[in-house]
């Protein structure tokens, strides 16, 4: 299996977005693993989560990263992925992980639709104390991180980043 690079972060990071672009700059395929779970569940992710609660969606989410088999592929996990050590452990195994990271003041302008988006909340938690909590583990799985510069808001830029970091 070749090498993957793996984008980690939080919702409304870009990590779709800049995974595209990304994947056609170095000729590699692309997976956003949040779509891999609706085509599998045949559901949103705000469905699931509304229905079958937090814990559930965590589990399903490790379940489809576990049975993920990529290779040569930019895969864009959803901003939950970190929180499961064996989805990260195996996804590790599999290539370079690549944190983007984006200021919070820069997440509130992007998400305008957080309630509705499919986002991982858990009881009493908002975007703030998200931020908070999920900095630290998305730096510990991180082997590179992309700091992303809101006034350049230049998706190519972003790529061009990862690209010279990874001496491609």
């Amino acid at each position: 299996m070749e090498s993957n690079l793996i984008l980690i972060g939080m919702p409304g990071a870009g990590k779709s977005t800049v995974g595209v672009i990304l994947a056609k700059t170095l000729a590699m395929d692309f997976l956003d693993s949040d779509l891999v779970i609706c085509r599998t569940t045949g559901s949103t992710l705000q469905d699931l989560l509304d229905r079958h609660g937090l814990d559930a969606f965590l589990r399903t989410e490790e379940d489809v990263i576990l049975g993920l088999r990529p290779s040569r592929t930019v895969l864009a996990t959803g901003g939950s992925v970190p929180l499961e050590r064996r989805a990260m452990s195996y996804l590790k195994s599999l290539g370079t992980v690549i944190y983007l990271q984006v200021p919070l003041e820069e997440l509130r302008k992007r998400l305008s639709n957080i309630r509705t988006r499919g986002i991982a909340f858990g009881p009493g938690q908002t975007l703030e104390t998200l931020y908070a909590a999920r900095t630290p583990i998305y730096e510990s799985w991180a082997d590179l991180t992309i700091t992303m510069d809101p006034s350049r808001n230049d998706l190519e830029h972003t790529v061009d980043q990862i690209v010279s970091a990874l001496g491609r």
